[in-house]
């Protein structure tokens, strides 16, 4: 098999990973110091090496360069207790691989040592190598699994002109991701022009996003740009694109594979030189299949799609997000603190309204409790519910009724089995939940336990099972 090498100053961690990749018939080396990892790679010359952040007296992602100096063609693969944007994009930026964020599955870190490894060997059959320059800054907040999937995609994308598309709930960021992938961009220094499509009245969107000529209808006195042309140079961002009418989707999609705009009014078109980035809160894969949306117009945005997670798989995250927003509002006054209580309380919410409703919660508190420590009878009220319950947040009611009808409907059967129905109905229960919860969690296994407040084991052995 492979060299592998582990840069690591945690004893539990080194032995965990050096068990599971010599398990699986590499030779794994560790060290825990950058020095110590380059004494390792001029003796041992790994073809893969796993790099931790936090090091005494080194900082891992600023020591890539030189150790890459040595084994230039091992992917780095960097692991951290604290990731964010800023680190995602520093990892790209130093030629890392991929990166991975604490604590996390030993089966993901198999997953990418194996990519790591077929990329290494796809680069020297090939002899060419991806490399990024991207620009630092931060617009996002989060630590959590999920959203460390995000800076990583954004990491990724960032430096390419590709067509992004950013999917997710009302609330989850889509616009901040958008701006992020704008700031990190190539493009950084021109402008970044967004725009609600659903906003728009469908009769003015045309003359919205390509300009018109004077004398194009009734009203236009003189020659007006664009959204296409006042983005020149930097990026566009489409938000609410599902909105857009049928018509304008023909018009739209010409634009975008020709990479020109006809003002209304214009006889010739007129070049393109932006980057276009779309969200939608909308299912277009259902929108397709009811005709509201173009199937190739959605294939043209979604070159690089982005999920926004909603705020419910992103537990971790909640005071982190409600500290930023606080310290914001309170604009270089002392920040006031949260109780236990508090955050107890923040945490138990739903917030469909994701991190948006979270933000205005966290603000009015702060008015509410007037400078003091934020308590729960600070919070807003609850919406009084008017309808049918939030997605993502369950109604008790609506399961016990599920549960008599099932109960009713196997009874009527004659059971489940001969003393199964107990057992049937766990079974039943336990892999909607997890199948539910894992999919929430974009698939990342770790995250998924502790919303369902079990360890990484058990869930996997539900799972098979």
């Amino acid at each position: 098999m492979s060299r592998i090498l582990i840069i690591d100053d945690e004893p539990a961690i080194g032995w965990s990973l050096r068990e599971i990749l010599s398990d699986e018939g590499h030779t794994v080396e560790v060290a825990a110091s950058v020095e110590a990892g380059l004494e390792s790679c001029a003796r041992f010359v790994p073809e893969a090496m796993l790099l931790d952040v936090r090091l005494p007296g080194h900082d891992g992602i600023s020591a890539i360069p030189e150790l890459r100096s040595i084994v230039p063609e091992a992917p780095v693969v960097v692991m951290t207790a604290f990731g964010d944007l800023d680190t995602a994009v520093r990892a790209v930026n130093s030629g890392a691989f991929d990166y991975l964020v604490k604590p996390f599955d030993l089966e993901s870190v198999s997953r990418i040592i194996a990519r790591a490894l077929a990329k290494r060997s796809q680069r020297e059959t090939t002899g060419t190598e991806r490399t990024a320059n991207v620009a630092e800054g931060v617009l996002l907040v989060g630590a959590s699994p999920p959203m460390q999937e995000v800076f990583k995609q954004i990491s990724l994308v960032a430096p390419t002109d590709l067509p992004v598309l950013i999917t997710g709930e009302t609330g989850t960021g889509k616009d901040l991701a958008a701006r992020a992938i704008h700031m990190h961009s190539p493009r950084h220094s021109g402008p970044f022009v967004a725009t609600s499509l659903g906003a728009l009245a469908p009769s003015v969107i045309e003359s919205e996003l390509f300009g018109h000529v004077r004398g194009a209808f009734t009203g236009a006195a003189s020659d007006r740009p664009g959204l296409f042309a006042m983005a020149a140079g930097g990026t566009l961002f489409l938000d609410e694109i599902g909105e857009t009418p049928l018509d304008m989707q023909v018009k739209l999609l010409r634009a975008l594979e020709n990479q020109e705009v006809t003002p209304v009014g214009a006889a010739t078109p007129r070049p393109l030189d932006v980057r276009v980035i779309a969200a939608t809160n909308r299912d277009l894969e259902e929108a397709i299949r009811t005709g509201t949306f173009r199937d190739d117009l959605y294939h043209r945005l979604r070159v690089f799609p982005i999920a926004m997670p909603p705020l419910v798989a992103r537990g971790d995250d909640i005071e982190t997000l409600a500290t930023h927003f606080l310290a914001r509002q309170a604009a270089g006054r002392p920040v006031p603190a949260l109780s236990t209580e508090f955050l107890a309380a923040i945490r138990g919410r739903g917030w469909p309204g994701n991190v948006r409703e979270l933000k205005h919660a966290v603000e009015y508190a702060a008015v509410v409790a007037r400078g003091g420590m934020l308590e729960p009878e600070h919070l807003p009220p609850l919406p009084v519910a008017s309808g049918p319950p939030a997605r993502g947040v369950a109604s008790d009611e609506r399961v016990m009724v599920a549960v008599r009808d099932w109960v009713d409907a196997a009874l009527a059967a004659g059971g489940a089995g001969a003393g199964d129905l107990h057992a049937t109905l766990l079974s039943l229960v336990e892999t909607t939940l997890a199948k539910k919860v894992v999919e929430a969690a974009d698939g990342n296994r770790t995250a998924a336990a502790k919303l369902l407040g079990l360890d990484r084991a058990t869930l996997r052995s539900k799972l098979n099972r």
